[in-house]
């Protein structure tokens, strides 16, 4: 789909690093390539000015799974520390769906997701960001609950809590038969999985507008956040996926669009960053990159933003 991350390329093709990246007292990034090894990823982000940032651990859209070396790990943990990267988002992939009915896909997924669990404890990562799924084949509240199983067969005998690791729902699009377009849904599954795994919240502003929230007028976007802290909680919303959008409210098609240039603008985004409810999360973009440097346009777009009085 358009609105996912893609072009996974960028061999080491950085641009030229910054003196220092601009300061913020906010934590932005970008999705960030992991060509020609994972812990590349850390260097890639820092010299977009980044001080969090977003990785695939893997290919996101193979089921073969990919092997972490000790050495890329310590790499990537160094790089971490000495750039002050944190926190460290992975994204899931893609055809993960713990909420089917199928028998065998199912089995694959969860496989999949306790690789991603054990690659994330790799990388002392410290979110697993993860689509709901579909329970297409079954009713909505049997594909909660298969999400809920699927997670904790996933994650047994991994100390997740210990480590650090939360993993957070993602909100959706409103795809048919796609679990987590309302907050309700996601609060639900927040719910089911207390006790199972550390769990929290990612928001998505693309998807969040398709599905029909108003988040660009000023009346319509507190009241969407109320809605958002009576259901979900703006406290366990860990990670903000900033994404303009290319589609209308409502519209459910997930394309993204580079920050102020879609149907969303630049309000939506001066608003959250400033927003002192939100000041503990990160804000990450997964926008598209249609000419070389639209990555370090979209950071440098977020980070302007920013206003110099903004609480830390």
């Amino acid at each position: 789909m358009a609105g996912r991350v893609g072009k996974e390329k960028d061999p080491l093709n950085w641009p030229a690093p910054k003196t220092a990246p601009a300061r913020t007292s906010r934590r932005i990034g970008i999705h960030t390539s992991i060509a020609a090894g994972v812990e590349n990823a850390a260097e890639r982000a820092y010299r977009l000015g980044c001080n969090t940032f977003q990785i695939f651990s893997s290919s996101p859209r193979q089921w073969q799974p990919y092997t972490l070396g000790r050495g890329q790990c310590e790499t990537m943990n160094a790089l971490r520390q000495k750039y002050n990267l944190k926190p460290l988002v992975i994204h899931s992939n893609y055809l993960i769906n713990l909420a089917g009915s199928n028998g065998p896909f199912l089995k694959k997924s969860v496989a999949a997701f306790r690789g991603e669990l054990e690659r994330g404890l790799a990388l002392c990562a410290d979110y697993l960001v993860l689509h709901p799924g579909s329970f297409r084949g079954a009713s909505r509240e049997e594909g909660l609950a298969t999400v809920a199983r699927s997670i904790a067969e996933a994650s047994e005998g991994l100390d997740l809590l210990a480590a650090g690791l939360t993993v957070l729902i993602e909100n959706t699009s409103g795809a048919e038969f796609s679990l987590g377009s309302t907050f309700e849904q996601v609060a639900e599954l927040l719910d089911l999985l207390r006790g199972v795994v550390p769990v929290g919240a990612c928001i998505d502003t693309c998807h969040t507008h398709v599905a029909g929230y108003d988040i660009v007028s000023s009346e319509g976007r507190e009241l969407t956040l109320a809605h958002l802290d009576r259901t979900v909680g703006l406290k366990n919303v860990r990670v903000w996926h900033c994404n303009d959008a290319k589609a209308e409210r409502g519209s459910r098609l997930d394309r993204h669009e580079h920050i102020g240039r879609g149907r969303l603008g630049l309000d939506v985004f001066r608003a959250l960053l400033n927003d002192r409810r939100m000041k503990k999360g990160a804000f990450i973009a997964e926008t598209p990159i249609d000419e070389p440097g639209d990555d370090l346009r979209n950071v440098d777009a977020l980070k302007g933003l920013v206003e110099k009085g903004a609480h830390s």
